[in-house]
């Protein structure tokens, strides 16, 4: 059976410390040189819910792709969620390895991952890696000819099991040369728009960036933070069973997106003017 140290260095084989941003925290953030590692969780977020479900699962590792902890703690204590948590997950020997950023820019992270899904031509990084031309930040790429932005838009929800969607810009238009930015990609407009793109896809951007999109004349497809990068933590865990097959990999069962769409109700009465 692996142990701890060789099931971090498939990780990092998938998803490679070095490519993770300055400011990130990857790698193994909880946890002790354990002599084996039969069953592993992957997941988004590690919330309340889903480390309940690896201590009843009898987890070994937790792959979170947001890291916790992220910034620096002064105190770990069941006042606050992320002490509760990880109060938790040390009570039960239970460790946490996180890629984040890592996972996104690598060779097959999720920013290629969604690349993959929308059928993009000529997929290469948007600052691409010194070391590693096919890895580096975001994605970008050519869509197929008469692909519009609405298509992008729809063929993302249907596949992501998303009710909606935002798109900023003229959704009727072709979508031409698309930038990949999963998760939270508003502050990349600038750097998408430089690198030739005419649409954005990310999962969440703020009203001010998705403006300074369009002033730059780049649409927007925004399918939600969760949606855009949850779907990656299933391939993770089955790229994880298959360079180790003695492990039990699976992704989170309990994880949801904690941002629901509810749909206008065309029954409902006109709200009053609240001008008045």
């Amino acid at each position: 059976m692996p142990n701890l140290k060789d099931v971090i260095t498939a990780l990092e084989q998938l998803a490679p410390p070095r490519l993770a941003a300055e400011w990130d925290n990857v790698g193994l953030l909880v946890g002790t040189a354990r002599p084996t590692i039969t069953r592993l969780m992957t997941c988004l977020t590690l919330t309340p819910e889903v480390a309940r479900e690896a201590v009843a699962e009898q987890a070994d590792l937790v792959v979170s792709h947001h890291p916790l902890p992220f910034r620096p703690v002064k105190r770990i204590t069941n006042e606050t969620a992320t002490g509760s948590v990880l109060l938790e997950l040390l009570a039960t020997g239970i460790g946490v390895w996180s890629g984040h950023t890592a996972w996104d820019s690598a060779a097959g992270g999720i920013n290629r991952l969604l690349a993959e899904t929308l059928d993009l031509e000529h997929v290469g990084p948007i600052e691409p890696d010194e070391a590693s031309p096919d890895t580096g930040f975001g994605r970008m790429g050519t869509a197929p000819a008469g692909r519009t932005v609405a298509d992008l838009a729809r063929r993302l929800t249907a596949l992501l099991g998303c009710p909606g969607c935002h798109v900023a810009g003229t959704a009727e238009r072709a979508a031409g040369r698309v930038g990949i930015v999963c998760g939270s990609g508003g502050e990349s407009v600038a750097t998408v728009a430089a690198a030739g793109c005419q649409t954005l896809v990310t999962g969440e951007i703020k009203l001010h960036d998705a403006l300074a999109a369009v002033a730059h004349d780049l649409a927007v497809v925004a399918v939600g933070h969760h949606a855009s990068e949850r779907f990656a933590m299933e391939v993770l865990a089955d790229r994880i069973a298959s360079s180790l097959p003695e492990v039990h990999c699976w992704a989170s069962r309990t994880e949801a997106d904690p941002l629901v769409w509810l749909p206008a109700d065309p029954q409902a009465a006109p709200a009053a003017d609240v001008r008045n």
